[in-house]
């Protein structure tokens, strides 16, 4: 399928990611966006990003921008550095998926864009543009900044006695994060460092990565292990035996531990976050960080508003106290405050993360995906079973009576027995996504893998 927006920027083959096709969508956002005579530019680690990087300053160039290269870092640290320039950012990156696909996510210099954002960038794209190579201007502060975002905030020491596991793969957050750990008062062990790009995808961790991570715990003896997707705004997190935390729970433990009273994420996440008891209000939205932004955007102004997915990635929506001073608001995904604050929590407490965890309802949720999908037949099959309950039984068969469904985004069933089951086609991939809750962990996982199985057939 051609490039194309989706719940995560503009997204597509590398093949067809072409400079004049990039340049082309970087000019149309500057023609509808703000900005003051510069664009910030970051990547991610993948092989095609720096040449794709190199398309982006031309573009701007073309348009009457100086293009700033902060270089390869996290997404959340690009959209940071730049919000406090006052300028829009583009950050090259094709997330947690395959490297022979890229993106590019762009930003204002308030945020992440909207869905509006995008339209208004569909109606001005004129096709491929050719832009002649040219040289930008080096930001080294971008990193820096943001790695004393989390040092100011949680105080040295924060993290003292702690031993924990990087799992670094090719993330482009690998040695920054490392490096805010021990700066933190943590003893740090490198793992699984790659120079070949590996797609993690947060929220669907395969059996054979979830055995690695788990034989590295008892390994080395780790209080935890620790990781991102690609761009770094994903979270992965272990606890002390190398049990993924879901990307949700994380949000929950963050989320209450930073004082939120109201929380804004998908109709994919846990429902234990409305069992806990601990916020005022629960806001769910479609899947993806521009429809939680939007609804964090509509919160009242007194709120203490913070949002996440249940991939893990973080948007704070208020400046919050900590041990050692202010954080500011970062509406955007970040993976480094849901790893970082519930470790220092532990610490404060002298307990483990299963002990945070334990503390929580008794609601676990899986999830994976079949890729290599056609997104068409996906669509049919998610459309069709929303709209014939005689095929929806059938699909579901042996899951017992359904109580609910929510067409929020795809198809979400609750059934009598408290599981609950969410297909879903990707936005931004050939991917069709199925999400399950239950009581365990285990169950939950079969449900996964019993449905995506009857879906496979069903799809042909």
């Amino acid at each position: 399928m051609p490039p194309k927006f989706g719940t995560s920027g503009l997204r597509g083959l590398v093949s067809e990611l072409t400079d004049g096709l990039c340049a082309g969508y970087v000019r149309a956002f500057l023609k509808v966006t703000p900005h003051s005579g510069h664009l910030m530019i970051g990547r991610d680690l993948r092989p095609s990003s720096e040449r794709i990087a190199a398309a982006v300053a031309a573009a701007a160039v073309a348009e009457g921008l100086t293009p700033v290269d902060c270089g390869a870092l996290p997404t959340p640290a690009l959209a940071l550095a730049a919000m406090e320039a006052g300028a829009p950012s583009v950050m090259v990156t094709g997330s947690h998926i395959p490297a022979d696909r890229n993106g590019l996510k762009f930003y204002t210099a308030n945020g992440e864009i909207t869905k509006a954002d995008e339209a208004a960038i569909l109606r001005v794209y004129a096709g491929e543009t050719t832009c002649p190579p040219v040289e930008a201007v080096q930001d080294p502060e971008a990193v820096p900044s943001y790695r004393r975002r989390y040092l100011s905030y949680l105080g040295r020491s924060a993290l003292a006695g702690l031993r924990v596991g990087v799992y670094e793969h090719s993330s482009v957050a690998r040695d920054l994060l490392s490096e805010t750990l021990r700066f933190l008062g943590a003893e740090t062990v490198s793992l699984g460092r790659s120079e070949t790009f590996i797609p993690v995808d947060t929220e669907a961790v395969d059996a054979a990565t979830r055995d690695m991570l788990a034989g590295w715990a008892a390994e080395h003896r780790l209080t935890a292990i620790v990781s991102t997707d690609g761009d770094a705004d994903r979270p992965l997190m272990t606890d002390a035996k190398g049990r993924v935390i879901p990307g949700d729970v994380l949000g929950v433990l963050t989320a209450s531990l930073i004082g939120a009273d109201t929380v804004v994420t998908p109709v994919s996440s846990n429902t234990m976050i409305e069992l806990s008891g601990r916020f005022t209000r629960v806001v769910r939205t479609k899947i993806g960080s521009p429809y939680v932004i939007a609804a964090m955007q509509a919160a009242p102004k007194s709120a203490r508003v913070a949002g996440f997915e249940a991939n893990g990635g973080f948007l704070l929506g208020f400046a919050a106290e900590g041990r050692g001073g202010l954080i500011a608001p970062l509406a955007t995904r970040d993976a480094f405050l849901p790893i970082l604050l519930p470790l220092a929590e532990c610490v404060q407490r002298r307990v483990g993360l299963g002990d945070l965890i334990a503390a929580l309802p008794a609601r676990a949720t899986a999830s994976d995906r079949l890729t290599e999908v056609e997104t068409e037949k996906s669509l049919a099959l998610v459309e069709l079973l929303s709209t014939e309950p005689e095929a929806r039984q059938v699909f579901f068969d042996g899951n017992g009576p359904e109580t609910a469904l929510d067409q929020t985004d795809g198809l979400r069933v609750t059934f009598q027995s408290g599981n609950i089951l969410h297909l879903r086609p990707s936005g931004n991939a050939p991917e069709l996504r199925c999400y399950a809750e239950a009581e365990d962990t285990e169950t939950a996982t079969e449900l996964v893998q019993t449905t995506l199985k009857i879906a496979r057939e069903a799809i042909g």
